[in-house]
């Protein structure tokens, strides 16, 4: 009797590659009407009305944010990252942006931030989030030997309601000792162990003993200037400075805040723009703030938004260097 029956035959030419699925089986690619809750505006209140059934598409500032929060988010490909928040000047705002970018990326990031203070007196990072420890830099360093897990580091830690924690110096230049190469590089060392991300507030000397460890093992810069004419001046001399000695690749990597410390300004910040542009990876104007300007906690939730939005910027421009793999020979 003569088989009738089909026959599925598979073609010997047709690899089995091809009947994979590249697609990811995803809720984000399965879903549809999948876009984020609108945050604001029209558009949640249409959500809203809706019951959540429409969602209109995201206007180009929520993309962009978005993107930048992304940015911001980016994994540490080599485990730990060094930012060193540096300027030529005091009353710039260094301290301020090392909190205001730590406080950020905290924030948005699931791993550990800390920021630090290698000034070599007395520094004021400990009082831009509220004091949980008497402990400092000094005293950490004296511990050393004995910490030996994460809980033994946090324990010399402030942490601000953004998850930021800060080790900070002492207060009393009385009593503070001078922090040079030899301290920086063993804390730098315990921080690696229990942070993804390190932001050293630097002194205002190029030439103290902490800061040539601090530019060695720093993966990136912030540049901090003051929209004035001597605040820039400073800073592209500092910019000078680096690329003369040897860290011409940090300068070529740099971020430069331009920061507004007062209401108006008559200096052209678009040509200041242009010109740390020409010079460095990006420029991030952070406008006035009257939060800011109080010298006290940094706290997001009190800066406008335009604020906010300024330092979401540094944050994303800094995380577009979290992927890199840096050379830790040093």
């Amino acid at each position: 009797m003569t088989d009738t029956s089909p026959h599925i035959q598979s073609s010997p030419s047709a690899p089995a590659e091809q009947f994979q699925e590249t697609v990811p089986l995803t809720a984000e690619h399965l879903l549809i009407n999948r876009r984020p809750e609108p945050a604001g505006g029209w558009r949640r209140l249409v959500w809203q009305l809706s019951g959540g059934r429409i969602i209109p598409s995201e206007s180009a500032s929520e993309v962009e944010r978005r993107t930048l929060i992304a940015q911001a988010q980016t994994a540490v490909a080599s485990g730990h990252h060094r930012i060193a928040v540096m300027s030529l000047k005091g009353g710039v705002g260094k301290t301020t942006t090392t909190v205001a970018l730590g406080n950020t990326l905290a924030s948005l990031r699931g791993d550990r931030v800390i920021a630090i203070d290698a000034n070599p007196d007395r520094g004021t990072l400990g009082i831009k989030v509220k004091s949980e420890t008497a402990a400092t830099i000094r005293t950490l360093l004296s511990e050393a030997p004995h910490i030996v897990r994460y809980a033994d580091a946090r324990a010399f830690t402030s942490q601000s309601p953004a998850r930021l924690e800060v080790l900070a110096s002492d207060t009393d230049p009385a009593v503070s000792e001078a922090f040079n190469a030899e301290d920086y590089r063993t804390v730098a060392g315990l921080i690696e162990r229990y942070y993804s991300i390190c932001i050293t507030d630097c002194g205002t000397g190029l030439l103290h003993g902490a800061m040539g460890a601090t530019l060695e093992l720093a993966d990136q810069i912030v540049l901090v200037s003051l929209v004035a004419v001597d605040g820039a001046s400073s800073a592209a001399a500092t910019l000078d400075w680096l690329t003369a000695h040897g860290y011409s690749d940090l300068v070529k990597n740099a971020i430069v805040v331009l920061n507004a410390v007062e209401p108006k300004s008559d200096v052209d910040v678009a040509l200041l723009e242009r010109h740390f542009n020409s010079r460095c990876r990006a420029v991030i104007r952070v406008p006035y703030d009257p939060h800011l300007k109080e010298g006290a906690e940094v706290d997001l939730v009190r800066l406008r938004p335009t604020t906010r939005g300024a330092y979401l910027r540094l944050a994303a421009a800094a995380g577009q260097a979290f992927g890199l793999r840096p050379d830790r020979s040093n």
